[in-house]
């Protein structure tokens, strides 16, 4: 599944990583986007970009090409 494929409210768990999205694997493990991980869409800006996630226990944001990175199933 991909991110873009999820709406305001809906929850998702990180998969893993695609392997095109090597530029960003690295900054979004530090952030907390480990696989197994648990979050939740808040908020959508008006064209989509960024996105507002609620994960371990505060907000993130994530840019199009950040979140693309990141393989998803859907809770």
């Amino acid at each position: 599944m991909q991110f873009k494929d999820l709406q305001v409210g809906e929850s998702a768990r990180v998969a893993g990583y695609e392997t095109t999205g090597s530029a960003y694997r690295r900054k979004l493990l530090s952030l907390g986007l480990t696989p197994g991980t648990e979050f939740r869409i808040t908020r959508k800006a008006p064209m989509g970009d960024p996105v507002e996630i609620a994960v371990r226990g505060f907000a993130m944001s994530l840019r199009k090409a950040e979140a693309d990175a990141l393989m998803l199933e859907k809770l």
